[in-house]
């Protein structure tokens, strides 16, 4: 009997071996020793998209003369709403700005958004700068990761490897090989996958992520079988192990 017990402990000992994930599943960036160096990110600069809510602040050499440009915030008890007014991009592309009016910024990078407000202003102000920043950029990580959520993105770059260490990293069940992406572009909702496993992510137009994208990591293999165990199976594993201790004892006696 006891010869019987050791071998359900073996089988035992050697499923939970079986269950545990591989190198090749697990590991990130397995292949990045494959070249000796990656090129640094490519110049990143997101497009600004419709629902983005902008900082725009107007200077010039003479504060007084950008004044109609840079209208209060309206002040309340808390100390984060003082400042400047944000505009929203609205769903055709379009901001209303003062002086200027109706202005499509929609499509076009910070850098392109900056330079057309910039002529529009100088025929009003002398050598006018503007700053524009998207006081709302977040991405979200859901799935199989240990904290999902939304994250505001102070910086407005972040890359998919940053974004998940926000998230606390993939949980175990996590499946690293096939990570979504969701993208909204010009309206139109976009996706790809990628496999965290290997450096060509670096190469990815999605490796940086724009503002608003969804990262969702799919349970891999184990966690979807462990899902299919219900109440009645722990039952039962249980009863079995029951029975096993009963016998022993009852052999020993």
């Amino acid at each position: 009997m006891k010869f019987i017990f050791k071998k359900i402990l073996f089988f035992i000992f050697l499923a939970s071996l079986v269950s545990c994930g591989s190198r090749k599943e697990i590991v990130y960036l397995q292949d990045i020793e494959d070249k000796s160096s990656y090129e640094s990110a490519k110049i990143y600069d997101p497009k600004l998209q419709s629902d983005d809510l902008l900082s725009i602040v107007v200077s010039a050499e003479s504060p007084e003369v950008t004044v109609p440009f840079n209208i209060p915030e309206i002040e309340g008890n808390d100390a984060k709403n003082k400042g400047f007014k944000t505009y929203l991009i609205d769903n055709t592309g379009y901001v209303d700005f003062p002086v200027i009016g109706k202005i499509k910024l929609g499509g076009l990078t910070r850098a392109e958004a900056s330079s057309k407000l910039i002529a529009l202003i100088s025929e009003y102000i002398k050598s006018p700068t503007v700053s524009i920043r998207i006081v709302n950029y977040k991405v979200s990580v859901l799935g199989e990761v240990i904290k999902p959520g939304s994250f505001n993105i102070p910086g407005e770059r972040i890359t998919i490897l940053e974004a998940l260490g926000l998230a606390g990293d993939l949980t175990i069940y996590g499946k690293r090989e096939n990570v979504l992406v969701i993208r909204e572009i010009e309206g139109k909702k976009t996706y790809t996958r990628l496999n965290l496993t290997q450096a060509n992510i670096f190469d990815s137009p999605f490796y940086y992520l724009s503002q608003n994208d969804v990262v969702f990591v799919e349970p891999n293999k184990t966690k979807i079988n462990a899902s299919k165990i219900g109440a009645d199976t722990t039952l039962t594993i249980s009863a079995i192990s029951l029975l096993i201790t009963i016998t022993v004892l009852l052999v020993r006696n």
